[in-house]
């Protein structure tokens, strides 16, 4: 099925394997014809949504209204509203009755950054309903989550380890969990999540309802969702639709590593026309090239998987605010994590796995916005290169040197 903004393919085999009657899937272009609760849609309004994208015009309903609830598996790139949209199916599906409050979602993503980031979209979409949400994330005080707990909440988004961690211990109920989320499902299903994503799952209703949401989905993960999902609604953008529109990629040449730094500073006055983000591979090389820069005076920030969680939290709040203009980063910032005036995204490092290029430069041109990706290659990362053009069908130009016209 074609669409002017992506393609969105629902397969057609899982019908012929169930030989169920499915949703009858298609586009609602509007919020007010989602029979939506009214609190809800000034929420939605009122966070600054006019209409519906792709995603949220696809899946929000399945999600909502199938009877019985339907699983429903979710991809569609980056910046195109899959937050909204597992958000806004999760407040439609809630019972926020002032007798009896009880967790009745789970949201589990790869980092506490992405987790604080969906507990405020959710408690900004659900303001007028009086949602009580709580992010269950590592790094904080465990007895403020107990004693949050303890008060009651509506919706859970955390991170995997914390959240076993207060169902282990008997301090979060989940007995009343009607909707689980994974979010980034590709990158939780497919390494260090894994097993505790089973034990949670173990430990959670039988009849609920599970929907996965993830910018790429591949097959080794759609097999592993066999274990846990009840003959889900897939709906799926096709690999060669993966390209991000409104992003313009360049890469610049560089003949050995040790010239990348050089490379960097020659691009410093483009950098700080807004606000960019570097990738690298290593919390390593992080530190080193801020340390670089900072010593020729350029103004940078630096963040990592390794820091402590308050240093990381002060970071992205200079970052959103622009306090700060210049990031260096691991992949640990490559999902979900939006940052509104991110006009330039610059791989210092290509990253290891393909499906990580998408995410990285995601950081960029979302909701419609344009912008411009940059990667720098030596001699030993072309074969890289071409193989990210192959796999996202896209084609990655030398960089010009008009580059600051272009940000």
């Amino acid at each position: 099925m074609v669409n002017n903004d992506i393609t969105v393919t629902v397969e057609d085999d899982y019908k012929q394997k169930s030989g169920k009657a499915r949703y009858e899937q298609k586009e609602v272009k509007e919020f007010d014809d989602m029979n939506l609760k009214e609190d809800l849609l000034r929420g939605i309004y009122s966070y600054g949504f006019e209409k519906p994208s792709i995603i949220q015009q696809r899946a929000i309903l399945p999600i909502t209204t199938s009877e019985p609830p339907a699983d429903v598996i979710g991809q569609a790139q980056s910046g195109t509203g899959k937050t909204a949209t597992f958000t806004i199916s999760l407040l439609q599906r809630l019972n926020i009755s002032p007798d009896v409050i009880q967790p009745q979602g789970l949201v589990l993503a790869p980092t506490r950054e992405l987790a604080q980031q969906i507990h405020k979209v959710i408690m900004s979409l659900g303001e007028y309903m009086k949602v009580k949400v709580h992010a269950c994330v590592g790094g904080t005080k465990v007895q403020h989550d107990i004693a949050i707990l303890e008060e009651g909440v509506h919706i859970i988004v955390g991170t995997p380890g914390r959240v076993f961690h207060m169902i282990q211990s008997g301090h979060l109920n989940v007995n009343s969990i009607k909707m689980l989320v994974i979010d980034e499902a590709d990158e939780m299903l497919s390494r260090g999540f894994k097993d505790q994503i089973y034990a949670i799952f173990k430990n959670l209703p039988q009849d609920m309802q599970v929907c996965l949401f993830s910018a790429t989905m591949p097959t080794e993960v759609l097999e592993i969702t066999d274990k846990f999902m009840r003959d889900p609604i897939r709906i799926l953008v096709k690999k060669e639709e993966l390209t991000l529109e409104g992003i313009k990629q360049f890469y610049i040449s560089v003949d050995r590593e040790d010239y990348k730094f050089e490379t960097l500073c020659d691009l410093y006055k483009v950098l700080t026309i807004s606000q960019c983000v570097i990738f690298c591979n290593s919390r390593k090389k992080v530190e080193q090239l801020a340390e670089q820069l900072n010593k020729k005076d350029f103004t940078v920030s630096c963040m990592h998987g390794e820091m402590d969680p308050k240093d990381r939290e002060l970071i992205m709040h200079e970052f959103r605010t622009s306090a700060s203009r210049v990031l260096i980063t691991t992949d640990l910032l490559a999902r979900g994590i939006d940052v509104h005036h991110v006009s330039l995204v610059i791989n210092f490092d290509l990253p290891r796995h393909k499906e990580n290029y998408l995410h990285r430069i995601g950081r960029s041109g979302r909701y419609g916005r344009k912008g411009v990706a940059i990667n720098f290659v030596t001699k030993d990362d072309v074969r890289s290169l071409r193989e990210i053009e192959k796999f996202y069908s896209t084609s990655i130009e030398e960089c010009p040197n008009n580059i600051a016209e272009l940000i």
